[in-house]
């Protein structure tokens, strides 16, 4: 770590939701690391402890505030948290999403309470978080990041529900970055690959070397190898890239 990259987010606030654990967990500690203040934001108190216990260990403030983000009071109550806790809002990590507890099945198949269970975190949690964030965030130089995924662009058969999802996040990246542009706030998304969180190594029993040799980097993906994009897309080095989906695949997709 550089000297002037250990000072970056010195006394800039983050709120990273879905941080109990996973990727959100990793995210939570990169900026951590680099001296933000951060914001664990998730429904999972006993997850989010944990991550402040270990923002702590590293030095970081932090504080954990329960949010259900499909609830507009509730990432509402989060924004005013960070302001309180902290007094600024400058970067928001929409990271928290349903998907290692989705059954896969054939589109004809899947439960349609579940596909709504689905659109309302990953889609309109990014939303309302958003939308709530937003108002708060320092202008300009404030940072939306949106967590959406590869799958996408593979088409990832019988989870549909789930990939149509992050094809959303991906189109309203798209459109607050456009809206948000004059006030000097970017909007960017990740599409990570198949990476080895918790969630992911539950899923299957050959996790550790799923899609490995489709990929030009022929190694799994660990949650660092997502944490970088973050960080470049929250830093002042980002601040001409907007409304942007970058892939974070060891080059498996190109697109």
């Amino acid at each position: 770590m550089t000297e002037t990259s250990a000072q970056e987010f010195a006394g800039k606030t983050v709120i990273v939701t879905g941080a109990a654990g996973g990727l959100g967990r990793a995210f939570a500690l990169g900026f951590g690391e680099l001296g933000a203040n951060v914001v664990v934001a998730d429904m999972n108190e006993a997850g989010s402890a944990e991550t402040v216990r270990l923002l702590t260990e590293q030095g970081a403030a932090a504080v954990a505030v329960a949010v259900n983000v499909t609830s507009k009071p509730s990432t509402e109550a989060l924004a005013e948290a960070a302001i309180q806790h902290f007094g600024r809002i400058d970067v928001l990590v929409n990271n928290a999403a349903i998907y290692a507890t989705l059954e896969r099945s054939k589109f004809t198949e899947i439960d349609p309470e579940e596909w709504d269970r689905v659109m309302a975190v990953n889609v309109k949690g990014a939303w309302l978080c958003s939308a709530s964030v937003y108002p708060r965030m320092s202008q300009p130089g404030g940072r939306i990041i949106n967590i959406a995924s590869a799958t996408v662009f593979s088409g990832s058969p019988l989870w549909m529900h789930y990939v149509a999802s992050k094809a959303a996040v991906i189109g309203l990246t798209r459109v607050m970055a456009r809206e948000v542009g004059a006030t000097g706030v970017t909007v960017n998304a990740i599409a990570p690959g198949f990476t080895l969180t918790e969630a992911s190594l539950s899923l299957m029993d050959d996790a550790a070397t799923y899609g490995v040799s489709s990929r030009a980097l022929p190694r799994a993906s660990q949650p660092d190898d997502i944490v970088g994009t973050a960080l470049f897309l929250a830093g002042e080095r980002a601040g001409y890239v907007t409304g942007q989906t970058l892939v974070v695949d060891g080059g498996k997709q190109f697109i």
